[in-house]
């Protein structure tokens, strides 16, 4: 089955509120079985405007990254990071 992957991108206005998402997020994460393959640290922006911060994270399969995203713990995570940062996230299938 291929797996589901998170990709976000986020410029973090808050960076102190923005731990409180992050508590609040590792619930959902955890529950879901998610796997940080990436988590900010340096990179390259080569084409289009690019976020400061940039996270991959791998799910057992597209349908689980789906109900991590709209579970209740996460759904509650996302109102916070929604206050204190900018960003996208998309949900893809992948190897």
């Amino acid at each position: 089955m291929p797996k589901g992957y998170w990709i976000a991108r986020v410029d973090i206005r808050d960076p102190e509120r923005y731990k409180d998402y992050v508590a609040t997020a590792k619930p959902a994460f955890e529950r879901f079985g998610a796997k940080f393959l990436a988590r900010g640290g340096a990179h390259d922006i080569v084409e289009g405007p690019g976020r400061a911060r940039n996270v991959v994270i791998e799910f057992e399969s597209l349908a689980a990254a789906r109900d991590c995203y709209n579970s209740p713990e996460y759904q509650a995570a996302k109102k916070i990071r929604q206050s204190v940062a900018d960003g996208e996230i998309v949900l893809v299938e992948g190897p």
